[in-house]
């Protein structure tokens, strides 16, 4: 996987999956400019601190980066508990603020700076589950079945500009608050943050350049 000389912009970069996509970032050769709403001690300078649900503080940080090749939209968020019919709209907002306001934010600040450059790429993060509605899930399933929606709608839109558009559908992520909130599951059969930082990078390197509106499940052995 090449991706010396490129600058790709991680959200979420603080999270389980965004630590291990920066790592790869770095081992491949590219410069990762790490967003997210907060970072403990040892920030660098390629660390910025921004609330993605607000959009003219993403519109700021995308001003202050400056040129880059690829947005890697990883932020997001999960919660199960809520049925379709609930009467609270408390766990539906969130949901969607987490998983679908902040790609809308980063996208409206990042594609025309990619679209200006006539080459660049983005990838976001859907959900395998998400292909199909699961009881007790409408408000996540929801969230990120928009996401994926919004994939194939954007490469329509500008894979003829030169940007590349795609997401991974993952299954369970292996991180600790995953093996702590489902203690008795078979972890071996779950996605490592490493493995799924391995497709998101090839996707956002030139290798993928014909690769437009894909949505490719990473399932492990799920």
């Amino acid at each position: 996987m090449e991706l010396t000389g490129k600058r790709l912009v991680v959200t979420g970069a603080n999270g389980s999956l965004g630590r291990a996509v920066v790592s790869k970032i770095e081992a491949f050769g590219g410069t990762a400019i790490k967003l997210d709403v907060h970072f403990g001690d040892g920030a660098d300078e390629q660390c910025k601190s921004v609330d993605l649900t607000n959009q003219s503080q993403t519109k700021a940080c995308f001003e202050s980066i400056g040129d880059f090749d690829s947005v890697l939209n990883l932020a997001g968020g999960f919660a199960m508990g809520m049925s379709t019919y609930d009467a609270s709209d408390e766990q539906w907002d969130h949901l969607f603020k987490l998983n679908v306001l902040t790609l809308r934010n980063t996208l409206k600040a990042a594609v025309p700076v990619l679209v200006s450059r006539g080459a660049g790429s983005i990838v976001n993060v859907g959900a395998y589950g998400a292909l199909n509605g699961a009881a007790d899930l409408s408000a996540y399933c929801a969230s990120k079945s928009t996401v994926m929606r919004l994939t194939e709608s954007l490469s329509e839109e500008i894979k003829h500009k030169g940007v590349n558009v795609n997401a991974v559908l993952p299954t369970v992520i292996d991180t600790a608050p995953n093996r702590a909130g489902m203690p008795d599951a078979d972890f071996s059969a779950w996605v490592s943050p490493e493995q799924l930082a391995n497709v998101i990078c090839f996707l956002a390197s030139d290798a993928a350049s014909a690769v437009h509106g894909a949505l490719i499940p990473v399932r492990g052995l799920s």
